[in-house]
Parts: structure tokens; C-alpha cells; sequence
């Protein structure tokens, strides 16, 4: 018991504290440059789009009202057999804006419905209510000067608390300090080589890099790490940003991050030949931690919870972990099952819950990939009166 213990401990301490310091480390002592600058490829901006007439009016605009060349853009929005006014929202943008309008598909499908349609030299995928700001095409695809790129990832920001979106759960906050620090470890991955893959609110690829989407998978984890199995750099633009709410339900959102969770795995499968480290070297030591061990760390977590706790009398050490545990996901209950309070909607409360969900998510997620289970069914991106998507 006492071995599986401290074995536990350290596989979550190398997890989540030493090889995030080895990849910054590796980012000061082995920089990879980056030859970016201004240019302006035609670029094809992407949308596959469920029901999104709420959100979706507002995201066309901030694309074909940025400051990217009107005559080296084009929007392709394929409706998966929406049932509101979905269509209508996107014809009334006009012939900037084109409509691939789909029975039920399904969202890989749908996606691959757009690319037949795109003829950019440069693919932008983004979700339905990721909002862009003036600069953010341009910044996407600046990195591209470079030869060697075939992809990058922007950087997915959270309204803030006082926003349209509002702040009603206190998960929310945990997202919010999670994505801090996601940030901040994409800047090291990138600069020391490859960031790990892209997240759906904003990526671009070049067209020739774009392979068919497949289903059951998370689309932007096999889409922007085809780069990488091709040749290529995927690396992160830290100034192409989009805004996007948050989830308000904390039940809808750990429904959410269990299918996300699930289909990424399943996408880690169909990439595993990206985990060879012969092959490619210390990106597949990065897709290892970040994709496969950090999505299990409920493992470990559960491990050191009933290890502690049984080994209470053997020691100081165990009768800490174990209060200090305790502790923890006593916060996340609160922040779990009083979201909206007071003491719910604090920092300690929100970042343990957020810490709970997210490792409970990924057992679940876990499971599901064991046994077969495939989740190829998907919904629209998160508004914050009804949560995610």
C-alpha cells in the first residue's frame, strides 16, 4: 500500500509539475526560431454549425469585418441539419458568406462538406461562437511566412465575469485559471518546437496539409496534429485570439468534457504513431504527458486518496494526504453542488471543482474508449444560458 502510494505521488508530481518544467527549460535553452511575418494567403474560414442562430450572426460579423483583406477571404458555414433560423442568419451576410446547408450529418461530416467547398490556400477552423477581434486573422496566419509551419493554433480567451456570458458557475473560475496556465505551457511547447494540437475556437492549416476529417474523434486534435504527422511545425499565436463564454451548468459541462475527453482519447489512438518517440522525438514525449497521462490522472489521484487513508497510523505524511485531500474535494463538492453561491463562486472552490471534473471526466472518458464506446454525435458550442455544446 505504502508503495503504491508514493508511486502515485510520483507519477502526478512528474505529471504536473516536472515536465511542465522541463518544457519551459527546454524553450530558454533550445529555442526553435520562428521565421513569421506579414502575409495575406486567400484564407477559407470554416464553420460547421447546429442551431447556432443565437450566436452565429455575431461571429460572421467579427470574421468578415476584420481587418484581413476582403478579397483574400471567404467564409463556408455548413448547417448540420439545424432546425432554427440557422440558414437564414448566414445568407443574410451576403456573398462573402457561403452555406453548405446539410440534412443530420454529423459534425465531420459536415466539416468535410465545407472543405469541398473552401479554395483558400490557408483553412481557418473556428467554433460557432468564438468571437474574433480586428487583428485576429491576421496574426493566425503570420506564423505561416515560415516554410516550415503547416499549422497554427490561436489562443481561445473567456469573457470575463461581467460580460454577456456572465460567470454563474464556479468551475468557471477554475476554467479560467486552467487556461492561464494551458497558455502559458503552449508559448514553451511552441517555442521549443511543436505546441501539443490545437483547440476547435481557432486554428488555421494550410489546404494541402487538410486531410478528410474522421468520425468519432475530436476533429481539431486529428486535423491540426496532421500537421506534425506530416512534417511540419504546429506552433501557437499568442496575439490571434478569440473570445468565447463559459458553461454555466457545471452537470452540462461534465457532460461536455467526458465527450470531448472520450473522442480525444479515440484521436490519440488513431495518431498513436505520433507517441514514437524514434520518429518524432520530444513532441511524442509531450503528446504522452499531455494527452494520455494528464487525461488519466484520476488514476493516480484515486490511488493516493485510499493508500493515505489506510495507511493513516504508518505515519505523518499519510495523515497530511489525507487531510489535505479531504480538503480538496471537500471544496469541489461546494463548487460542485452550490455553484451559484457565494462561497461556490470563490477561487478555491472553483479551481478545485473544475480539478475534480476534469479527472472524473477523463475516468469516465477512459472507460468509455476501453470499452468500444464511440461518441460520434455532437452538439453546438457552449452558450452560457444552456452550457456546452
Amino acid at each position: 500500500m505504502i508503495a503504491a502510494f508514493w508511486l502515485a505521488v510520483a507519477v502526478i508530481v512528474e505529471t504536473y509539475v516536472v515536465f511542465p518544467a522541463v518544457v519551459a527549460a527546454r524553450a530558454v535553452l533550445r529555442p526553435l526560431p520562428l521565421h513569421g511575418g506579414p502575409v495575406t494567403p486567400t484564407v477559407s474560414v470554416v464553420v460547421a454549425a447546429r442551431d447556432e442562430e443565437a450566436e452565429l450572426g455575431a461571429k460572421l460579423d467579427s470574421v468578415v469585418g476584420s481587418d484581413y483583406p476582403a478579397d483574400r477571404l471567404e467564409v463556408v458555414v455548413a448547417s448540420d441539419g439545424s432546425t432554427d433560423r440557422t440558414a437564414d442568419v448566414v445568407r443574410a451576410r451576403g456573398p462573402r458568406v457561403r452555406l453548405v446547408d446539410l440534412p443530420p450529418v454529423g459534425k465531420a461530416a459536415a466539416l468535410n462538406a465545407a472543405l469541398a467547398e473552401a479554395t483558400g490556400e490557408v483553412v481557418v477552423f473556428t467554433d460557432a461562437n468564438s468571437r474574433f477581434t480586428p487583428t485576429t486573422l491576421a496574426e493566425l496566419v503570420r506564423p505561416l511566412a515560415d516554410p516550415t509551419v503547416g499549422g497554427v493554433a490561436g489562443d481561445q480567451r473567456y469573457l470575463p465575469p461581467d460580460s454577456e456570458a456572465g460567470d454563474a458557475a464556479g468551475t468557471t473560475t477554475g476554467e479560467r485559471r486552467y487556461w492561464d496556465f494551458d497558455r502559458l505551457l503552449k508559448v514553451a511547447e511552441s517555442t521549443g518546437g511543436n505546441v501539443i494540437s490545437a483547440t476547435g475556437a481557432l486554428y488555421a492549416v494550410r489546404r494541402d496539409l487538410v486531410g478528410e476529417v474522421p468520425a468519432g474523434v475530436t476533429d481539431d486534435f486529428v486535423t491540426s496534429t496532421g500537421v506534425i504527422a506530416q512534417g511540419k511545425r504546429l506552433v501557437f499565436a499568442s496575439d490571434a485570439v478569440v473570445w468565447e463564454p463559459v458553461a454555466a451548468s457545471p452537470d452540462a459541462e461534465m457532460a461536455r468534457k467526458v465527450r470531448v475527453m472520450t473522442r480525444g482519447l479515440q484521436g490519440v489512438v488513431l495518431r498513436r504513431a505520433l507517441l514514437d518517440p524514434r520518429r518524432h522525438g520530444f513532441y511524442a514525449v509531450q503528446l504522452l504527458h499531455h494527452k494520455v497521462l494528464r487525461r488519466l490522472m484520476g488514476v493516480p489521484l484515486s490511488v493516493t486518496a485510499v493508500a493515505a487513508a489506510l495507511s493513516w497510523r504508518r505515519g505523518s505524511a499519510y495523515r497530511a494526504a489525507t487531510l489535505a485531500q479531504t480538503g480538496l474535494y471537500g471544496l469541489a463538492v461546494v463548487g460542485l453542488t452550490r455553484p451559484t453561491s457565494r462561497l461556490g463562486r470563490s477561487r478555491p472552490c472553483g479551481m478545485a471543482a473544475y480539478f475534480a471534473m476534469v479527472n472524473a471526466a477523463g475516468l469516465v472518458a477512459a472507460t468509455n474508449v476501453l470499452r468500444g464506446r464511440r461518441i460520434e454525435q455532437w452538439s453546438p458550442a457552449r452558450r452560457p444560458e444552456d452550457g456546452p455544446g
